[in-house]
């Protein structure tokens, strides 16, 4: 596909950021107009050895994103766990196979750190996503819950 997958740098923030909007659920949460919080929450990410910010460059264009977390724990007999978040393409690049590179990626770097289990969430009203993963082998075996921490 002329994909290449890499860290995100400082530089891809707005490109990130601009995926992240695109969408009704984002753009009622982003903020493009002021990206001093991105790039403070970049400086958090990228200090993190658990955490992997990637995007899908084609041509030098950002154009995927996704960030995998990978968490040692004690269940499941000190299983270490990944969780993939905030996968976005975009808009030119659905329907070409690159979310499901991309999420590929992140199963198999999951393998590749030692993990036991790859477990996402994705909102219910996204439906077109839930058929995305299960087409890719996820199961919807657990019910997700939210509690926001407001300022």
């Amino acid at each position: 596909m002329g994909i290449e997958i890499r860290p995100a740098s400082r530089d891809d923030v707005p490109a990130i950021v601009a995926m992240l909007a695109d969408d009704p659920l984002g753009a009622a949460r982003e903020d493009l107009g002021d990206l001093h919080a991105y790039d403070a929450a970049y400086d958090r990410v990228v200090a993190d050895p658990g955490q992997h910010l990637v995007v899908a460059e084609r041509d030098g264009i950002v154009v995927g994103t996704l960030q995998l977390t990978v968490i040692p724990g004690l269940s499941r007999r000190g299983a270490t766990r990944s969780v993939i978040e905030g996968v976005r393409v975009s808009r030119d690049e659905r329907g070409t196979g690159l979310g499901t590179e991309l999420v590929t990626w992140a199963v198999e770097e999951s393998r590749r750190l030692g993990c036991t289990l790859v477990q996402l969430t994705s909102d219910a009203s996204r439906t077109d996503a839930r058929r995305f993963y299960e087409r890719l082998g996820f199961v919807a075996s657990h019910v997700g819950f939210k509690l926001a921490l407001d300022d």
